[in-house]
């Protein structure tokens, strides 16, 4: 990191404010620090925290990663870019789909086209497990966004610059993911909603997915898609930990949403790596030696037929340890 310049597009978002304090913390030798994103009063909050005053390296870019020639304007003298920007409520993309895909499909395209144009040397970009085996269309945006930067490494020609992704499950914690939603409506009225009792869905912590993308800077040799070994919960469960004694009223499954989440299918199989804390889905034409790869980072090959989905996990979330985490990672002042 030492003398890098860094850009976050999304900058302002959960995960881009977990990760502007992870590199000011251990990474102060960083050059410039940019936080990009649309809205000005999220960047005007954001910079009450973390001020230029006392963090030198750190700019504020208004701009939108559907406009171009604003990004080719940002990524001048930038050297790594986390693509963080997206549409992501699934409810929203499915009644204004045409801007879910100028934001999601668009701005990636424009993301690369930039990265390309002012020779950045590595992109990291943000994707979900609901890209995978998609049936809404915020899941199928990301979907075709992950292959777009998987295959930007195939358009690079000579120059140096690495496309990467990682894909991981819900964030706890992150904004308009259901815990804080849940610890809302406790203190509103005592009532949690719940769509469909069986479901389950993956879980990550803030600081999981900031580990993520720093791994993929790291060590991504262009192409891969990266998914995390993390545990699921039952929606039921999380419900319980939070509001033991509030009502639990079945409302039915919303538009677009599925009862479990995948992040790999069998179908992706037959190209994935187990690299021990993380899975890797390699490109089907990768532009590098799968064997250099495998004995570098001394990777598995998983089985053929192997899916990872949030009901067949094997590490599970607990009613307890769902409390803990909450107590840590989201609300220091939550008590049952």
């Amino acid at each position: 990191m030492k003398d890098k310049s860094i850009l976050i597009t999304g900058g302002t978002g959960s995960l881009g404010k977990a990760l502007t304090a992870h590199i000011l913390k251990n990474h102060p030798e960083v050059k410039r620090l940019v936080i990009f994103s649309r809205d000005e009063q999220k960047q005007f909050e954001m910079e009450q925290e973390f001020p230029h005053k006392t963090y030198p390296q750190i700019r504020y870019f208004i701009g939108d990663v559907r406009d171009q020639e604003r990004l080719e304007r940002a990524f001048t003298d930038i050297d790594y870019v986390i693509h963080a920007a997206a549409m992501k409520h699934v409810h929203i993309a499915e009644y204004n789909p045409d801007e879910c895909v100028k934001t999601n499909v668009g701005g990636a395209e424009n993301v690369i086209k930039a990265a390309l144009k002012t020779n950045v040397e590595n992109v990291v970009a943000l994707s979900t497990d609901k890209a995978c085996a998609p049936i809404n269309l915020y899941g199928a945006t990301k979907l075709t966004s992950d292959k777009l930067f998987v295959a930007a490494n195939n358009i690079k020609g000579k120059q140096n610059i690495k496309f990467s992704v990682v894909r991981y499950g819900n964030v706890m914690g992150s904004n308009g993911s259901v815990i804080p939603f849940f610890i809302k409506k406790k203190k509103q009225d005592g009532v949690l909603p719940i769509t469909v009792e069986s479901m389950t869905r993956f879980n990550i912590t803030l600081q999981g997915g900031v580990d993520m993308v720093m791994h993929a800077l790291k060590n991504a040799w262009g192409g891969e898609i990266f998914v995390p070994k993390i545990p699921s919960y039952k929606i039921t469960d999380v419900a319980e930990a939070i509001g033991p004694n509030c009502e639990k009223p079945v409302i039915g499954i919303r538009p677009g949403e599925k009862i479990h989440e995948e992040m790999i299918t069998s179908s992706d199989s037959f190209f994935t790596y187990d690299l021990g804390k993380y899975y890797a889905i390699i490109p089907q034409t990768p532009h590098w030696n799968v064997n250099e790869f495998t004995n570098f980072f001394n990777a598995v090959k998983v089985e053929n037929g192997f899916s990872y989905n949030s009901l067949n996990n094997t590490e599970w979330e607990s009613i307890d340890s769902l409390r803990n985490l909450i107590k840590l990672h989201v609300d220091p002042t939550f008590e049952v």
